[in-house]
């Protein structure tokens, strides 16, 4: 249903509003039940993925080129229309991916459930960087891992950048919460999972040897750039592993190297 706007102040634009004012976000978008996802490709994402959108913006010249996707959407959905000023002034920014969407969070996955299935999940420890965070979940979507845990604090998955950044793919790789943390690896581990950590320690081995012998149920743990995994979660893991490096680099960032370590790690190249 298109519907124009004209009035930045326009009430039913609520959920758009300083969209670039992070910790707003942060506190209104989960209150809300609501996230946002950017660009045509990353929407039909979302769609495909049966979440259901609550409204969608755009500025007249993408209405035409978007007409497949405003088509699959339910016949209620509003979809505001605005020249481009308008729109900058409501979210703070020029819209230029051809829209943004409103859509309505899903329920949050139980980690059970996730792993239920699985055979390779990555364990993110407090990495709240969204960049990285929609990059690691990127690629594991791409890498084929099946799963992804994250501690209580880690960044939110469907906060925007996070969501841009993973392509969309957020929408496709399953998620869950682990908790209460770090005790639950001690769960895991009693399920079968190896807990693989990705750590500079003197102990570490390379990790071909892991990528040689793979157990049969592997969860690769990263942290956070600076600190990287604590020392509770280190205690836990079942073994550390390392990214050989060269050139006097001592490591990558962590999106990179969580990357590296799913790549070498997938039961397919074997």
């Amino acid at each position: 249903m298109i519907v124009p706007v004209s009035d930045p102040g326009d009430p039913r634009l609520e959920a758009y509003l300083r969209l670039t004012d992070v910790a707003l976000r942060r506190r209104l978008e989960p209150e809300r039940g609501l996230f946002m996802a950017e660009s045509a490709a990353v929407i039909g994402r979302a769609l495909d993925a049966g979440i259901e959108p609550y409204s969608l913006l755009m500025t007249p010249k993408w209405v035409g080129s978007l007409a497949p996707l405003i088509e699959r959407l339910d016949p209620t959905v509003p979809v505001y229309v605005g020249d481009p000023a308008v729109l900058r002034e409501v979210t703070g920014f020029n819209v230029h991916r051809g829209a943004i969407a409103a859509m309505r969070r899903p329920p949050i996955a139980q980690l059970n459930d996730v792993a239920a299935e699985a055979r390779r999940l990555v364990i993110v420890e407090d990495v709240v960087d969204h960049t990285n965070l929609g990059a690691i979940i990127r690629s594991a979507a791409g890498l084929g891992v099946d799963g992804v845990a994250l501690t209580p604090g880690c960044a939110d998955p469907l906060y925007r950048r996070a969501v841009r950044v993973s392509m969309g793919t957020v929408f496709q790789v399953r998620w869950a919460r682990i908790e209460p943390w770090p005790t639950a690896l001690g769960e895991l581990r009693q399920a079968g999972w190896h807990v693989a950590a990705l750590a500079l320690m003197s102990d570490a081995v390379p990790l071909d040897q892991l990528s040689a012998r793979l157990p049969q149920r592997l969860a690769l743990m990263v942290g956070t750039e600076g600190d990287g995994l604590s020392a509770h979660a280190l205690d836990l893991a079942d073994s550390v592993v390392r990214i050989p490096m060269s050139g006097g680099v001592d490591s990558l960032n962590v999106a990179a190297a969580a990357a590296v370590a799913f790549w070498a790690t997938d039961p397919a190249r074997r």
